[in-house]
This record gives C-alpha cells, structure tokens and sequence, in this order.
C-alpha cells in the first residue's frame, strides 16, 4: 500500500528517447568524425602555418602575413600621444588602435583552399575506390530472336537456333 502523502512520479518518456538516440550508432560514428575532423584541423593549420605560409613569406621578401594590417583609427601611447605606426598587432590592440587584418585574412583563405583541396582529393579516392571494375558479360543475344541467353549456350532456349561458330 502506498503511503499517504506520497506522489508517484512518472519517469518522462523523452529521457528514454533520448537514451535510445545515444545509444545509436550513427551518434558514436558522428562523434568520431567530429574527433578526426578536430585532429585533421589542427594538420592542416600547422601545415599552413609551418610548411606553406613560411616559403610564401620568404617568396614575398620574409613577410608575415599575420602581421599584415591597416591601422584605421590611430591608437594612444602610455602619455596619451596619439599613435598610428605600430610594428605588430599586438602593438597597435594594447594601445587601442582599430586595425584591418588583412594578413589574417590571407593566412584563412590559403587554409580554406587547403582544406578545400585535401578534402576534394580524398572524395575523389573514395569515388575511384568504390568504383567497380566492369564486368564479364554473362549473357549474349541471339542473332535471330534477340532475346537474352548464356554466354555460353550453343542453341537458342527461345528459337532454337543452333549457335555454335556465331
């Protein structure tokens, strides 16, 4: 007998619903790409970063992009001094300059077009892995019925038609 006062709750069918969503599969295979794609990030960043952008820089005089800006509202020194020249971007944050990073945005675009890249390589992998080899024709039409018989059949099942030496 249940006690008086006591009410019974009942369990809420949307957490079983969730249960079930988590314990699909597609949920943990999700989860693992999201993993690998994080790590594939982080290759192609450093790849960016530390094999590509370095010979760019020294193709373009040792520039480095991610200091490339435009100050477009000058920034104040500790005195106060109105300030328009600085060497990096730190610089010009710390005295408060407004700045268009345009270096960032190349350093972006290079990364897009690399992962754009590697990613369009590996579609066309997997396309040309999955891609069947054409089969051996297991059936040949006959030369007077034109219906569809074994490849290596000598008479005709449909007209009869002796097919040994066509």
């Amino acid at each position: 007998m249940a006690e008086e006062g006591r009410i019974k709750l009942k369990k809420p069918k949307f957490l079983d619903e969730f249960k079930d969503f988590i314990n699909k599969g597609n949920v943990f295979g999700m989860a693992v790409g999201i993993i690998i794609g994080i790590a594939f990030g982080t290759v192609v960043n450093s790849m960016v970063n530390d094999v590509i952008m370095p010979p760019v820089g020294l193709a373009t005089g040792d520039v480095d992009f991610k200091e490339q800006f435009v100050v477009l509202k000058p920034g104040h020194d500790a005195n106060g001094t109105e300030v328009s020249s600085f060497k990096s971007v730190d610089e010009a944050k710390a005295a408060g300059a407004i700045t268009l990073r345009y270096g960032m945005f190349i350093n972006a675009l290079i990364t897009f077009l690399i992962v754009a890249f590697v990613i369009f390589a590996m579609v066309k992998a997997m396309a040309m892995m999955k891609r069947e080899k054409p089969k051996d024709p297991t059936t040949k039409a006959c030369p007077e019925c034109d219906s569809q018989i074994p490849i290596k059949a000598k008479r005709c099942p449909n007209c009869t038609t002796q097919l040994e030496g066509k």
